[in-house]
């Protein structure tokens, strides 16, 4: 159906407004071109009509290069749980930067962080230091199959764990399924081989799960799982599932693989703690690099004590900025401020944020949720329960491009998020910054209600 002029007209009035306050990111976006693909050198910060561009960060402030001020939640999708230019992590990183990034040795830093860590993830006996989140969950998933000496890894349908070629399975859920997902790739230029490696299970599903495993188990090394789903639309897992795949993995045999990557600022010790259920191995970064590259990988010391040099059949790990001096550091002043008191408040934020917005849709009339756990929430468009990443997926589904209008007109707002609806609360907000977002978000509702009412009637209640 096409849209009427009222719709046409909500639509055209934020895409006009956008940019006529964005001239320099226009600008900015057309020289960028010139060098990198479309402008942009990672996939997640694309968006058209084009990127704003941010030049300075404060607190839980950034400010864009032409002099607009944002409140942020998004803090470079999670991994700024202290905002931007927290002044404990500058000043320790600047004193570091003195005194060197990275000697291509052996440091201090790097046990510190390590320390702190398996102090806090109780899991965790030993540890090691990558890059990215990608790497550590390549390395963590690699010494399972090592450890087990069998191929497959089971994964959710629909779970993110970063882009190396055997994770790049089912990242979208199968909607074409009625029973057990079809494993499939999505990436051009990821070989069907992986396959062979990968096979997939629906989240919050544990008679799948068990299904699955009662068949293969036999040619199975683990099961890696967020313990709430990300990319996958913040699906928060059902009472006793994270526990119910301890035990199956136990029954099976199987080693259990969390990537906490997001899920860590749950909680002190991530939100395995939180839900009682311990893995084999985990794969963490984001927050633990104080706002630099950063990745570790970790879990039982007998897992772990396959990448000892001095051992016998070494797993080989290596990677030139790995354990930096520079990201230790910070990592260790952003955890050191980072107690369960912190957590526990930006948690607090995060669920007024959601009672908030949910209060938003009820009195609007609008039939979406706001989902998630503690300081990770997310906009679902959909009044119905979601369980799987499959009904997360299909809540997306027929909103005629929704999700990316909302986003430019928060934008509008001053309101930096995700263009998927995800926030997150970093340290330095308080009771003001979700008070703003959630004016700017019942302002953009209502603008936005004609196109709803043409492009995607079914979230509308009758009135």
């Amino acid at each position: 159906m096409e849209a009427t002029a009222s719709a046409a007209q909500a639509k055209q009035d934020i895409l006009t407004r956008y940019q006529q306050r964005s001239a320099g990111s226009r600008a900015r976006h057309e020289e960028a071109q010139r060098f990198l693909p479309g402008g942009e050198t990672r996939s997640s910060t694309w968006y058209a009509p084009y990127p704003t561009y941010m030049v300075a960060g404060e607190g839980a402030w950034l400010t864009d290069c032409d002099g607009h001020r944002y409140v942020d939640f998004l803090n470079n999708y999670t991994s700024l749980i202290h905002g931007h230019a927290q002044p404990a992590i500058v000043e320790e990183a600047a004193d570091q930067l003195t005194r060197g990034t990275v000697f291509g040795s052996a440091s201090e830093p790097q046990v510190a962080l390590a320390k702190l860590l398996i102090e806090r993830v109780s899991s965790i006996e030993k540890l090691r230091f990558t890059n990215s989140g990608t790497e550590a969950t390549m390395m963590m998933m690699r010494a399972a199959r090592a450890f087990s000496g069998r191929d497959i890894i089971v994964k959710m349908d629909g779970g993110y764990h970063g882009s190396h070629d055997f994770v790049e399975v089912n990242v979208s859920a199968d909607l074409a399924a009625t029973a057990q997902p079809a494993a499939r790739t999505e990436e051009r230029g990821v070989p069907e081989a992986v396959l062979n490696a990968v096979m997939v299970a629906p989240f919050n599903d544990l008679r799948a799960m068990e299904a699955l495993l009662s068949e293969h188990h036999q040619r199975i090394a683990g099961i890696i799982v967020e313990p709430m789903p990300n990319a996958g639309g913040m699906v928060p897992p059902a009472p006793g599932y994270l526990r119910g795949l301890r035990e199956l993995a136990d029954r099976f045999g199987l080693l259990l693989l969390f990537d906490e990557i997001v899920t860590l600022r749950l909680s002190s010790g991530g939100l395995q703690e939180a839900e009682a259920a311990s893995p084999d191995m985990t794969a963490l970064a984001k927050i633990i690099g104080g706002g630099f590259p950063v990745g570790a990988f970790g879990g039982r010391a007998d897992i772990m004590s396959q990448f000892d040099p001095g051992g016998p059949g070494i797993l080989s790990h290596s990677g030139t900025f790995n354990g930096n001096n520079i990201t230790m550091t910070a990592g260790l002043a952003a955890l050191k401020h980072l107690d369960q008191g912190a957590i526990d408040r930006i948690n607090g934020l995060g669920e007024r944020l959601s009672a908030g917005i949910n209060a938003l849709f009820e009195s609007l009339g609008i039939r979406a949720q706001c989902l998630g756990y503690g300081s990770l929430q997310q906009i679902q468009w959909t009044d119905a329960p979601l369980v799987t990443l499959k009904d997360a997926a299909r809540a997306g589904q027929g909103i005629s491009g929704l999700r990316e209008l909302l986003h430019l007109e928060l934008l509008n707002r001053g309101v930096y998020t995700s263009n998927r609806g995800m926030f997150c609360i970093s340290t330095p907000m308080g009771s003001a910054e979700i008070d703003f977002a959630l004016a700017a978000l019942e302002g953009a509702l209502r603008m936005l209600r004609s196109y709803m009412r043409e492009n995607a009637p079914r979230l509308l209640l009758a009135s």
